[in-house]
């Protein structure tokens, strides 16, 4: 793409990925499985992102931004719906994960879409530069998120939308019950709170995104219930297994109890007759103000 406002936003922005580990930012840390699991979730949360951007009106000739977009993020949706004409930037900490973005880039022939090596709350990005500027659970997953919304409503242009999706797993269910799931649950709000990050954050975004100075608020919440065999219906074994390191730092599991409570919870999944919710999925976007 190469044009979003300051010709040297990704230098700069490289700069600033430089200093930051992304370990230390993102709590869920760094590891292939997660890295896997973050590209499944681009397919398993395609409908609600659809949903989402279409509420934007975002079309040809636009310009967007997808904040912590991972390994794919909603690119290629953006993509489709700014051509002809529009552009498209993915930015992430990660290294590795901008490296399989720009992969996934290149494999679809996305060639208005670029990447950018940078930190979510310092972007090095013009003011002003987008139409629109998504993130898909990142608000739930980083200490002092106000910093990042406030620089993601700093990327809009005046009039363009800020929108996201995020969890808030307090209303996990399982049915029938099971000791290993609540216990996986438990687990995982644990160590997600030890690291700075809100485990309950979806119900806090409306409040978030007018702290950032939006207007014209809205929020959805989304309940699915995952059938047999779908990805989504193992995400808190998922989850906790991309956090194990953290778990065991922490003290608050060992290894043995984490692979029994794994397997139990699997196999219960794997239950045509079991009922899985992982949580609540809060949808909300926002306008950025067209004066000061």
């Amino acid at each position: 793409m190469g044009d979003f406002g300051d010709r040297d936003a990704g230098d700069h922005a490289a700069a600033a990925a430089a200093a930051v580990d992304p370990n230390a930012v993102y709590a869920l840390g760094r590891s292939s499985g997660e890295s896997d699991r973050l590209s499944r979730q681009a397919d398993e949360l395609r409908p609600e992102s659809e949903a989402l951007v279409e509420r934007t009106g975002l079309g040809p000739g636009d310009r967007a931004i997808d904040v912590g977009c991972g390994p794919r993020g909603i690119l290629d949706l953006l993509a489709e719906r700014v051509s002809p004409g529009g552009s498209v930037v993915g930015l992430d900490a990660d290294a590795a994960l901008v490296a399989m973005a720009s992969e996934f880039v290149a494999s679809r022939g996305l060639d208005h879409v670029e990447l950018v090596l940078a930190d979510a709350r310092d972007t090095g990005i013009e003011s002003g530069s987008f139409d629109l500027v998504h993130a898909r659970t990142l608000l739930i997953n980083i200490p002092e998120p106000l910093e990042a919304m406030t620089e993601m409503v700093r990327l809009a242009r005046p009039g363009g939308w800020v929108v996201g999706i995020e969890p808030d797993i307090e209303s996990a269910l399982c049915y029938p019950s099971l000791p290993a799931f609540d216990r996986l649950c438990a687990l995982f709000e644990a160590a997600q709170s030890r690291n700075g990050a809100d485990p309950h954050f979806g119900r806090r975004m409306a409040d978030l995104y007018r702290r950032a100075g939006l207007e014209d608020v809205t929020v959805e919440a989304s309940a699915v219930l995952y059938p047999p065999g779908h990805s989504r219906r193992t995400i808190r074994a998922d989850l906790v297994q991309s956090i194990r390191p953290q778990i065991l730092e922490l003290g608050l599991a060992d290894e043995g109890e984490l692979d029994e409570l794994d397997a139990s919870a699997r196999a219960h999944f794997n239950d045509p007759n079991t009922i899985v919710m992982p949580g609540l999925m809060f949808l909300g976007w926002g306008r950025k103000p067209t004066t000061a």
